[in-house]
């Protein structure tokens, strides 16, 4: 029994469990076209692109300033969600160097689609007789 107890407190320190590919291809593939027209709009392929590439062209023209900031702002709320996960990872016991290195890139790169993931985690907590 105590053998049950130990492996399962242990395994809760080294848990850690990949996000949605849904969540995770939406975000990638989101943030990562923000960044592009954000820094290199030259090079985006407006007329291939239908109605978002007339959007986008129409941003870039007579908004790329509020695009740029509103972008640095969402990777230093990324980073922001980063630092929680690992704040996390030391309140739900995650002591693994591993896991939690894991849980601060994963929520850096995918946002909130990682970090609900990690918010919704139950411990395990033996009771003490």
């Amino acid at each position: 029994m105590e053998a049950k107890e130990k492996k399962g407190s242990e395994l809760s320190g080294v848990y850690f469990r990949r996000g949605s590919p849904v969540g995770i291809v939406i975000t990638a593939i989101g943030l990562g076209y923000f960044t592009w027209v954000s820094f290199w709009p030259q090079t985006i392929p407006y007329q291939k692109l239908g109605p978002l590439g007339l959007f986008t062209q129409y941003l870039v023209d007579n908004h790329l300033v509020l695009i740029r900031n509103v972008c640095w702002l969402s990777w230093l709320i990324h980073v922001g969600e980063a630092i929680y996960a690992v704040i996390l990872c030391n309140k739900k016991g995650i002591t693994n160097g591993r896991a939690r290195l894991l849980w601060f890139l994963q929520t850096f790169l995918f946002g909130i689609a990682s970090l609900s993931l990690l918010l919704a985690y139950k411990p395990y907590h033996h009771k003490k007789k």
